[in-house]
């Protein structure tokens, strides 16, 4: 360990008594050791720092489409575009990264949709309570009424309130995915008679007949949720009658079946395939204040109940609506 390596070799020979000794000075070996180890340390620093930067940039350069098909998901998604990644073709990584935004995309599209579906159906069965409560309010304005007319029509905005609330605890209730769970069941004959008596007041001009076995016929169905699905169909019918409007009850297979029939026009052959689509009118310059949403959503409310609304063709002259329900 010192700084002077040394070697010994004896002299050959019949004496033993000579050696050779030779001395080598290790300082510039060891000063190059030095210099290599430092070299080498230097040289694994750089060799680091140049495959983080070639890794960073490798790695930012793969990462780009996916950076890129975020933004584009991020902008697409604000604006409910019908842009989709499946239409572009990409590696298998990026294929099924595009698979999941598409899905993602298709996620908030369907719960916009959804959400402006559920404001145009509470605006459309909004609609006949608020505008009672509005004639009935102008009706107070326009003259003096007796205590007896007062207290009539203090009832008759009662009744609108609370018919607002239950449409909008109803349709509420649908759009939770919860209607097909409430319970109870709803005595169909006295709920379509109080429709009735409500609806007469928006046409006088109109006959609403109501047939059907009185209290003996029950629907697996709430009252409030009975009325919503049959009260679009009475609207519907009240719209584009002539003189005439029948409602008949009676039991049907498996269940209850429910007829709402009008003397009108009715519907066109060509348009039957779209009379259940939201927003479709056969005639929107027909003068009504229809939307097109009354059928769609009273289909949906009696199949979220497990039942089904279907229009009749009838040879007769109008309009006939069957609603099927299950039996309570």
């Amino acid at each position: 360990h010192g700084p002077v390596r040394l070697c010994a070799r004896p002299v050959p020979g019949d004496s033993a008594d000579a050696a050779v000794v030779t001395a080598l000075d290790l300082s510039p070996y060891r000063s190059s050791a030095d210099t290599l180890l430092f070299a080498s340390l230097a040289l694994d620093a750089v060799m680091l720092a140049c495959t983080y930067a070639l890794t960073r940039l490798a790695v930012g350069r793969a990462l780009r489409p996916v950076r890129t098909m975020t933004d584009e998901a991020t902008r697409w998604s604000a604006v409910a575009s019908e842009e989709r990644f499946g239409s572009v073709a990409r590696p298998d990584e990026l294929a099924r990264l595009g698979e999941s935004l598409d899905a993602l995309l298709d996620r908030i599209r369907a719960l916009l949709r959804h959400e402006r579906q559920l404001t145009r159906e509470l605006s459309h069965e909004l609609r006949n309570p608020l505008a009672r409560i509005i004639a009935e309010l102008d009706w107070l304005r326009s003259r003096p009424r007796s205590a007896e007319e007062t207290r009539a029509a203090h009832e008759a905005v009662a009744d609108a309130a609370g018919s607002m609330r239950t449409i909008c605890d109803t349709l509420l209730d649908d759009a939770r995915d919860s209607a097909a769970a409430l319970p109870g069941a709803g005595e169909v004959v006295s709920v379509l008679r109080r429709l009735a008596d409500r609806a007469a007041t928006a046409r006088p001009d109109v006959e609403i007949t109501v047939r059907g076995p009185e209290g003996g016929l029950v629907a697996g169905v709430p009252d409030a949720l009975l009325e919503r699905i049959v009260s679009p169909l009475l609207d519907n019918a009240l719209r584009h009658a002539r003189s005439r409007v029948a409602i008949r009850a009676g039991a049907g297979p498996g269940g209850v079946r429910v007829e709402v029939g009008d003397d009108g026009p009715g519907v066109p052959a060509s348009f039957a395939p779209q009379l259940f689509l939201p927003g479709r009118r056969a005639d929107p310059g027909d003068g009504h204040g229809g939307a097109g949403l009354g059928l769609p959503l009273a289909r949906r409310l009696a199949r979220s109940a497990g039942g089904e609304v279907h229009h009749e063709e009838a040879g007769a002259a109008g309009a006939t609506f069957v609603v099927g329900l299950p039996s309570g």
